[in-house]
């Protein structure tokens, strides 16, 4: 609390309140990679193109809009090894390219990779599976929520225990929030014959509210000077 430089000025309480909010995922982000090793440089990126049209051929076969495919990477490299008396060479050429893919029914997850894993074939790799939001606003709504209620028990508690009572709202101010996806809530992970399950449990975001009351006397009290205010 805030003690007045002069009798003008208001008395206030400031509490920062926490919330989290859970649900489960509406969208699933896939990471393929596509990795092909050849002599030449030429034949390295031909490869690889035609792995990643194989990929995306299956992904729009099993339903993947093109708004939901996009290339994220893509490079070439040399092959190269150290050799004794002869120093560095260049055994091969290495072209790679990155697909991010949105799904958005998480649980085609487990056929949608099967799917794209066979149609690359060898030359496939999967680099990292997302869970999270297509829309976090409404989770973010009752995140904030959680958040505010969190503050105000705790302004009210502080209030009550200096002899006064929340008045008017001075200030909100809500602390920004990262905007990588949301983390994975469960994801587990199984080879069988054929694919991989993913199991998409509940993902959540967080939020944290810094909100400033007036502090008033309390008419059951009498006195603006119980509880340390006067």
């Amino acid at each position: 609390m805030r003690d007045p430089a002069g009798p003008a000025e208001a008395r206030t309480v400031t509490v920062t309140g926490s919330g989290r909010a859970e649900a489960a995922p509406d969208l699933l982000t896939l990471s393929v990679g596509v990795e092909c090793r050849r002599d030449s440089a030429g034949d390295a990126y031909a490869a690889a193109g035609e792995a990643s049209a194989a990929v995306t051929g299956a992904l729009r076969g099993r339903g993947v809009e093109n708004r939901d495919i996009r290339t994220s990477g893509l490079n070439i490299r040399a092959d190269v090894v150290w050799q004794e008396g002869r120093g560095q060479q260049i055994t091969g050429y290495v072209a790679s390219s990155i697909l991010s893919v949105r799904l958005r029914d998480p649980a085609a997850g487990a056929e949608v990779i099967a799917a794209a894993v066979e149609a690359g074939g060898n030359d496939v790799r999967l680099d990292g599976v997302q869970l999270g939001f297509a829309d976090a606003a409404a989770v973010m709504t009752l995140a904030r929520d959680a958040a505010w209620a969190d503050a105000l028990a705790a302004a009210s508690q502080l209030a009550a225990l200096a002899g006064a009572r929340l008045g008017e709202v001075v200030s909100v101010r809500q602390h920004p929030v990262p905007s990588a996806p949301v983390p994975v809530g469960g994801i587990q992970r199984a080879f069988a014959a054929d694919s991989m399950t993913v199991e998409a449990g509940e993902s959540g975001v967080s939020t944290s509210v810094t909100v400033e009351w007036e502090l008033l006397m309390d008419a059951a009290r009498g006195e603006r000077g119980v509880g340390g205010l006067g």
